[in-house]
């Protein structure tokens, strides 16, 4: 069908202003902060085949699950009808964890379905071993809360009182979840309505002739940025400790193969699915990337289900990214799927960096973990109270090629975080802010500093005692992986009345005088600390974010001119970060740094013909897992520094950008070895 240009940015819009009186709809309803004031939530529009359209700015890891909803709902053949509204939350028909609760309803015009609206959001509890729904000692997903593959809630208009009341009976926290359930249902509403008046003055079939043109037109878009980008193999990984039974480390492994105008994502190197509750179904891998997709590589394209279309995962089954039934799964967002996000969001960003054009915006990753606090108990009236802390998403967010990352940014899946008032979070709980404050030095150190995490120390009052449950990754491992000689964040650190307390230590009863404190990671650094400007250093120093010692010790006081050597910031040839160049030559091509230093022929592998060496990173307010090691890698005649990686001790850091360089010898491919 064809819509005239004008008419077409007319019904757009549209669309996209009925997205956001979704969100406002969903917010003016509920009456938990983890929907009224943080941004744990999603809402979105759907063509008939569960992709989706539009979409808001909060977490984009949901926007595929509710279409996979859509989906299993089409491939069980059910009657669906005008008014119906269906809920779910099973991480294994397509929600990333049983807290996330999704509905979603079909829009219809004359008999035939146009378009579906969905909406998704956490929910503190939804029943299981421990309060919250989160279950370190889970050895099987039917042990951490009800699950809901696809049930018909609303039926033709009419809300379905005993399928709410048997969801309701499964939750500590029925009033909460009444609640965000009618808000979902206002919210399914509010897009009704609105899509039949935008019926009503355009046509369905218009409409819907719109819906699909955007998804084309960003398919497009998002493929002249691929062919914009060079055709490489990138290799990232990153870990995570501890599966609640036992601190064992886990690998999420990503090769990522660029060609022309399409992207392999390959996780088949990552680790089996764990015993325990930190592992993510196949639903969660394509969240996980998409929550880096979207912003990392949709800056400037209209957001929906056609940035995914140029884009392949491959996994094979019964990974730690792909468990298979009946794994525990109850962690999934703040764990795999989190780390998923970040080796997509690095290798992304790798791409980018060695695109002329796009090179100024590549960034070191952000606010690479969640570190979940809980909370539940009875409060000072007697009633049950619960609540789930999103102050964490104030990690910081990482440096970009030509300024530093920005304080309490938060992660990249979230585009527009925000956290609940200090006074919100006292007001729905017997607790009490200590302080809620930046962590001066947690960014990681580089050319442009990763932002600083924030940090808050909390108590109860009014009440005898309460519950806390207390879970993390990355306590252990530095997530926020800096780029070309940027350090990482620093890890999370979590103590209870002043004792040091590991990844995962589950719940902890809290009495009145206990102080739980906890500090996140910041973003990844880029570039060499030692080439950051002295003003910088200076600056930071006299805002209290350095200490003289720390500018001393990790940045030499500050340097215009690295470490005394004569380096050319415009050095000759295609920049590869800011100290490497990709020179070509009439018989091929090599790697130098800008101070000349010849590192590779032939290929981008420069990593063997640079200076290596183990580096502690205690000064950086990083702790390691026993079983990781750090590398940093130096430019042989000035010294600048190339890349600090984390690896297993047993494990080589792995050469991360190779390029597809046409005047190239074909070297022969690192061998990707099984499951780490």
């Amino acid at each position: 069908m064809t819509v005239h240009p004008v008419t077409y940015e007319v019904i757009r819009h549209r669309l996209l202003s009925i997205t956001e009186e979704m969100r406002v709809a969903l917010q003016s309803v509920s009456g938990s902060p983890t929907v009224t004031e943080a941004t744990d939530f999603f809402t979105g529009l759907y063509v008939p085949d569960g992709s989706f359209a539009t979409m808001g700015f909060q977490v984009t890891h949901e926007a595929p699950p509710v279409g996979a909803l859509i989906r299993h709902l089409g491939s069980t053949g059910r009657p669906v009808h005008d008014g119906d509204m269906f809920i779910g939350n099973d991480p294994y028909v397509g929600a990333l964890h049983q807290n996330d609760v999704q509905m979603a309803g079909p829009i219809f015009h004359d008999g035939q379905i146009v378009a579906w609206a969905g909406v998704m959001a956490h929910e503190t509890d939804m029943g299981g071993m421990n309060f919250a729904s989160w279950c370190p000692d889970a050895t099987e997903v039917y042990q951490e809360g009800l699950r809901i593959p696809a049930v018909k809630l609303v039926d033709r208009g009419e809300v379905r009182d005993d399928v709410l009341e048997m969801i309701l009976a499964a939750t500590r926290l029925p009033a909460a979840l009444g609640l965000d359930i009618r808000a979902f249902i206002a919210t399914l509403n509010v897009a009704r309505d609105r899509l039949s008046g935008l019926f009503a003055r355009y046509g369905a079939d218009q409409v819907g002739t719109v819906m699909h043109r955007m998804i084309d037109e960003t398919e497009r878009a998002t493929r002249r940025r691929l062919a914009e980008l060079p055709d490489a193999t990138v290799r990232v990984r990153d870990f995570l400790e501890h599966d609640g039974h036992e601190n064992r480390l886990y690998t999420v492994d990503l090769v990522a193969t660029k060609t022309g105008d399409e992207l392999v994502l390959d996780f088949g190197g990552s680790s089996p699915q764990a015993p325990g509750f930190i592992n993510a179904t196949r639903s969660g891998l394509t969240g996980g990337v998409t929550g880096a997709l979207i912003p990392t590589l949709g800056f400037g394209i209209p957001w929906n289900a056609g940035l995914l279309r140029p884009v392949r995962i491959e996994a094979p089954d019964g990974l730690v990214c792909t468990a298979q039934h009946p794994a525990p799964v109850g962690s999934a967002t703040v764990e795999t799927i989190w780390v998923v996000t970040n080796v997509v969001q690095k290798a992304l960003n790798l791409l980018l960096a060695a695109s002329e054009r796009h090179a100024p915006r590549a960034q070191a990753v952000s606010s690479g973990t969640m570190a979940t606090f809980n909370l539940g108990g009875v409060n000072q009236f007697g009633e049950r109270f619960g609540l789930h802390l999103l102050d964490p998403l104030a990690g910081g967010s990482g440096a970009f090629a030509s300024q530093d990352g920005v304080h309490a940014g938060g992660p990249v899946a979230v585009p527009m975080p925000a956290v609940a008032d200090v006074e919100s979070n006292e007001q729905v709980s017997p607790l009490f802010y200590r302080h809620r404050r930046l962590r001066p030095g947690s960014g990681g150190a580089g050319q442009y500093r990763g932002g600083d995490s924030a940090e808050i120390a909390l108590t109860l009052r009014g009440v005898a005692g309460a519950e806390a449950l207390v879970m993390t990754h990355g306590a252990e491992v530095p997530n926020s992986a800096g780029l070309f000689g940027g350090w990482p964040g620093a890890t999370v650190e979590q103590r209870f009345n002043g004792e040091s307390l590991g990844p995962k230590p589950g719940r902890i009863p809290m009495r009145p005088g206990d102080v739980f404190e906890v500090s996140w990671q910041g973003g990844g650094g880029f570039g060499d600390p030692k080439l950051r400007a002295y003003a910088a250093v200076a600056a930071d120093v006299a805002a209290g974010l350095l200490t003289e010692e720390q500018a001393r010790d990790i940045y030499g006081l500050g340097a215009d001119a690295c470490h005394g050597a004569t380096v050319d910031p415009d050095a000759p040839g295609q920049p590869l970060g800011p100290a490497l160049r990709l020179v070509e030559m009439e018989d091929g091509f090599e790697v130098r740094t800008i101070a000349g230093a010849v590192l590779s022929r032939g290929t981008t592998r420069w990593r063997s013909g640079a200076v290596a060496r183990t580096v502690d990173p205690t000064s950086h307010g990083i702790t390691l897992h026993e079983d990781l090691t750090m590398t940093a890698f130096s430019c042989p005649v000035s010294g600048i520094q190339l890349a600090v990686d984390v690896h297993r001790r047993d494990q080589s850091p792995l050469d991360d950008l190779e390029l597809h360089v046409p005047a190239a010898a074909d070297p022969t491919p690192e061998e990707h070895g099984g499951p780490q």
